[in-house]
């Protein structure tokens, strides 16, 4: 009885001290419950980061997906300009900026991207700052020196982004519906369509104009909203007005001066070719019936044309038996249309020679 409890007591002892025993992994003996809270912690501060606005980021197509990446060296520049953002961390807010970034790599809330062109295009001085396509590094460990990190997670919608959400099929539904609105709300959705319509064309039209006069003519290329028909930017980027800073080459005085000829050409080829007042006028009456078409339809009018065509349609097909003297008119004829003008002709000289000879045999007759 003795030794068995001895015994007890040794393996107590040795089952305590085997988690300060060295191969014993630590985590092996940590709750779940630690687990998770840890695992939430950098969820928490992963998505803390990534709503932060002063975090630089960008949208790219990573193997047909889109996904926000930022770049590594401006997340080290970011926490060291915001270290109380480390306090989320709880215990772990201690640890280097590496070292959470590799812990958000482990659990799968970043992946390491590299950009999937490599070489410096014609007429580049160097690579793209921001990439618009990327692909998976094979090394996923945390890196300064043009390395690319994605977000794995999907980040929570805001609420008017969850509005928008419904808000869609309504509208939908809405257009599909403008023929029956009544006319002064049908004129106000028209020329409202039409001026967001213009400006953006003429925003369009004067951002073409403005590079193309200052690529000429200083040699810099200057795009002002360079995002505005970017498909990887967001709405907070895509109004951005200042343009960005020219990367490429300066081009040579001789392509400068042969696209300077060239859109004098083009603009005297309008100025000759341009349209006189009275076509002008015909294409703007052509333009406002067609509005007018459409702003006037209603469905009482589309039933009471429906009718009038079945009627038409009902009173050409009836057959005419209505005769004079015993012949048929020439508007009651059925002429074949392979038929040329002047067998046409003929045929109606025989049918009025024909009708003559007719009444000329009914004459005697009735003079009896």
């Amino acid at each position: 009885m003795k030794k068995s409890g001895t015994e007890k007591k040794r393996v107590r002892r040795s089952s305590a001290a085997a988690p300060n025993g060295g191969n014993r992994d630590p985590n092996a003996d940590t709750p779940p419950r630690k687990q998770a809270a840890k695992k939430d912690v950098f969820q928490l501060f992963a998505e803390k980061v990534r709503n932060h606005k002063e975090l630089e980021s960008r949208w790219a197509v990573l193997q047909e997906t889109r996904v926000e990446y930022f770049r590594g060296r401006d997340i080290v520049i970011f926490l060291k300009k915001h270290p109380e953002l480390k306090d989320i961390l709880e215990s772990d807010r201690n640890l280097e900026i590496e070292d959470i970034a590799n812990i958000l790599l482990r659990t799968n809330l970043l992946v390491r991207c590299d950009r999937v062109v490599k070489t410096v295009r014609p007429g580049k001085r160097k690579l793209s700052s921001w990439p618009a396509h990327l692909e998976i590094f094979p090394d996923q460990v945390f890196s300064e020196n043009d390395a690319f990190f994605a977000w794995t997670f999907v980040n929570r919608r805001p609420l008017w982004q969850t509005l928008l959400s419904f808000f869609w099929p309504v509208l939908t539904l809405a257009i599909c519906l403008f023929p029956v609105y009544p006319h002064q709300a049908k004129l106000l959705i028209l020329y409202s369509c039409a001026g967001v319509l213009l400006l953006i064309v003429s925003m369009l039209l004067w951002r073409a104009v403005i590079f193309g006069a200052i690529w000429i003519i200083v040699g810099k290329r200057v795009w002002f909203f360079p995002n505005i028909l970017a498909e990887e930017a967001t709405l907070r980027e895509l109004f951005r007005f200042w343009p960005k800073k020219d990367e490429e080459e300066r081009p040579k005085w001789t392509a400068r001066l042969f696209y300077a000829i060239v859109a004098v050409l083009v603009i005297l080829l309008l100025r000759h070719h341009a349209p006189d007042e009275a076509a002008r006028a015909r294409y703007q009456k052509r333009v406002s019936n067609i509005i007018d078409d459409v702003l006037e339809w209603s469905p009482s009018l589309a039933l009471s044309g429906m009718m009038e065509k079945q009627q038409t349609v009902v009173n050409t097909t009836e057959p005419n038996n209505n005769f004079t003297d015993g012949a048929e008119t020439s508007s009651e004829k059925t002429v074949p249309s392979n038929d040329t003008d002047e067998e046409i002709l003929l045929e109606q000289r025989v049918d009025e020679d024909d009708i003559e000879n007719i009444e000329d045999a009914e004459l005697p007759s009735t003079s009896q």
